[in-house]
């Protein structure tokens, strides 16, 4: 008989492979587990929506958070170049 999880660490093995970006083998490798168990694993969350919600949910909070940290940046140095170009002007006007 093969080992026994717990389901605490298989629902959290299940939300890595869907949020992580990771490949799915290598989440297998790094958690020390069969990618054919964590494939069965993912499958059986699927099919009860325990976890594909929740990490779904995290994806996207995921990508509206990186996509906030660009935005974000790009907003400073815009104000960077407004402020040097009010010195610049300010200076001209001397």
């Amino acid at each position: 008989m093969g080992r026994v999880y717990k389901a605490e660490f298989r629902h959290e093995a299940v939300r890595l492979a869907l949020s992580s970006g990771l490949s799915r083998e290598r989440i297998a490798q790094d958690l020390g587990i069969g990618s054919s168990t964590l494939k069965k694993w993912i499958r059986d969350a699927q099919k009860h929506d325990t976890v594909v919600s929740d990490a779904t949910d995290h994806t996207a909070l995921l990508r509206e958070n990186e996509r906030l940290r660009r935005e974000n940046l790009l907003l400073r140095e815009e104000r960077e170049l407004l402020k040097k170009a009010t010195q610049f002007f300010a200076s001209q006007r001397s």
